[in-house]
């Protein structure tokens, strides 16, 4: 196995690269946690990470569903780009606690523990937020930025919970083809509403889990915990649409670890209202897809937080005298990179805070310093990405 890593420090500044692959097929694995000290990072879709850090750290630890942690000692490893290989992780599933096979109370069990597992106090999560938006194959507008997100206890709902950009910058193709006018679900203030553990109105509920089908599944790991799994399904119908997915469960603690949805695309009316936020006269709009991921991840303290979400959707934009529709994806993801706790924390303000109206596309300048994120851990563009962002600031004069 070759491990090579890249670290490089100046004035007291540290930074940390390198690639993430699967130790069988040698495929990057995106979506891994990559965790120095008190900061986290996910890798892109390349297996790629850069963490920066004021203090050296002495060591990483390296995690992703499905697969077996990986603890790299840093000053064991000889100078070099880091690639770090995970191997499946072995499941080993407490049948003690399976609960009779009853995913239902499984999930209400875990519902119940929700209080002692979740950080009990304000906390203010420091996170990397990016938003694309892609006109079939080519990228039309990178919006992306550093943003505070404040959260209140995980005994009190969401409604307190705020976010605040803190730095960003934005780029749009100049083309006017490409100029949409279409505002779908998203921005920062979606890692508050999509906090399934804390937001219960979206989905933890007794009478919403009502409408769903729950089976336990093929347990898994993460982090090297053995994780249950229960899928969900759409058993009866409502007012608005439902979702299919996946709740990954601790089997020691009960706590929620990982959420996966998808929206049921079977009524479009439905699933349009849950996607679009406006559209122009006269354009029709027809989703073809709304998923989403959302993280969490077990402090040294036991608590778990919200730690990445991300979401993608897909739809078919054409006006109505032509012939054919043109397909658009928009994505958006944060992850959180560092927490600060403690009783200096204090709520962001109504006149800081990022609104749910507001597009952040909008509140954010345009590229133009490549030094742009200086000491800021990001989340590490995709090549193709960043070929994106070259290719339209030549067509671009500031």
């Amino acid at each position: 196995m070759l491990l090579l890593m890249a670290v490089v420090g100046w004035a007291q500044r540290v930074v940390v690269s390198g690639t993430v692959v699967d130790a069988d097929t040698r495929e990057p694995v995106g979506g891994a946690s990559v965790a120095m000290g008190s900061l986290t990072v996910v890798t892109n879709d390349d297996g790629f990470f850069t963490l920066k850090s004021h203090a050296a750290g002495d060591e990483l630890v390296v995690s992703h569903l499905g697969y077996a942690s990986r603890l790299i000692v840093l000053a064991e490893q000889p100078d070099g780009p880091l690639l770090i290989a995970l191997k499946p992780a072995a499941i080993r599933l407490q049948e003690v606690l399976v609960m009779g096979g009853d995913a239902r109370q499984l999930v209400l069990a875990a519902m119940e523990r929700i209080p002692d597992n979740y950080s009990r106090e304000p906390e203010l999560y420091h996170c990397f937020y990016r938003e694309k938006v892609m006109k079939r194959q080519n990228y039309i507008s990178v919006a992306e930025g550093v943003v505070d997100m404040y959260k209140t206890g995980y005994r009190r709902a969401v409604v307190h919970d705020r976010t605040a950009i803190r730095k960003g910058r934005r780029l749009m193709s100049q083309k006017a083809s490409d100029t949409l006018g279409v505002k779908v679900m998203g921005g920062p203030n979606y890692a508050v509403q999509l906090d399934v553990v804390k937001n219960d109105e979206f989905l933890l509920d007794a009478d919403e889990l009502d409408l769903y089908e729950l089976k336990m599944e093929v347990p898994t790991t993460i982090a090297d915990r053995p994780q249950y799994v229960v899928s969900l399904a759409p058993r009866l119908t409502a007012d608005y649409a439902l979702y299919y997915g996946r709740l990954y469960i601790d089997q020691e603690s009960l706590a929620f670890t990982r959420a996966e949805l998808e929206l049921d695309m079977r009524d479009l009316l439905k699933a349009t209202r849950a996607l679009l936020v406006k559209k122009p006269v006269g354009l029709r709009f027809r989703p073809k897809e709304m998923s989403l991921v959302v993280d969490y991840r077990t402090g040294a303290d036991g608590l778990t937080r919200i730690s990445y979400l991300r979401a993608t959707m897909r739809f078919n934009c054409d006006w109505r005298r032509r012939l054919f529709a043109t397909s658009f994806a928009a994505l958006c993801e944060m992850a959180v990179t560092s927490i600060t706790s403690g009783a200096d924390v204090q709520p962001i303000r109504g006149r800081d805070s990022f609104d749910q109206r507001d597009a952040f596309f909008d509140k954010v300048d345009y590229f133009r310093d490549t030094a742009f994120w200086e000491d800021y851990t990001i989340i590490e563009p995709t090549e193709s990405l960043d070929k994106a962002i070259g290719r339209l600031l030549k067509k671009r004069t500031f």
